[in-house]
């Protein structure tokens, strides 16, 4: 239970940062008067690369049973799932707006984004722990392999097939 704690806070800190990235990056942008939904994809795939890093470095343990390609291929397929969910909350957060509010109604655009962006941050945080934790993160030590866990299967198939020659 103490890992869990550790790992969950390590990941509050990540997440902190990458929000801070993600938000501020956001604002510039939406300040620009770039669209909202152009202006959150952007945001959030400039701070999902600090994520990634950070993540894989100092949050989760790699599996040594689960080639290096597949945790950055289920790491960005969750993301882009993610990365739907957050769209979805802003333009739901966003759309009684009139059609023109980007320009005539833009401190009022800028905040209803934000505050959109404020829950989908939390909600895909949510679904970015439990499945990185589910299919990325490896077991405790001395803790029993479940061999027939689908996170196990994955990694034997990724070691079994390495495309391009990646490790």
């Amino acid at each position: 239970m103490r890992k869990l704690i550790e790992q969950v806070a390590k990941f509050g800190v990540v997440g902190i940062i990458a929000f801070l990235i993600d938000i501020g990056v956001m604002n510039i942008l939406l300040h620009l008067h770039l669209n909202n939904l152009l202006a959150s994809t952007a945001s959030f795939l400039i701070s999902l690369a600090f994520n990634y890093l950070a993540s894989m470095k100092y949050v989760f343990t790699h599996r040594d049973d689960m080639a290096r390609w597949m945790e950055i291929v289920v790491f960005f397929v969750s993301a882009a799932i993610g990365l739907g969910i957050n769209e979805v909350i802003i333009w739901a957060g966003t759309s009684m707006l009139p059609a023109d509010a980007a320009v005539s109604m833009h401190a009022k655009y800028v905040l209803y984004t934000n505050a959109s962006k404020i829950v989908s941050t939390v909600v895909v945080a949510i679904w970015n722990f439990i499945i990185r934790k589910w299919l990325l993160d490896a077991p405790a030590p001395g803790k029993p392999k479940n061999e027939r866990s689908f996170a196990r299967r994955l990694g034997a198939f990724s070691l079994a097939h390495r495309p391009f020659g990646w490790q």
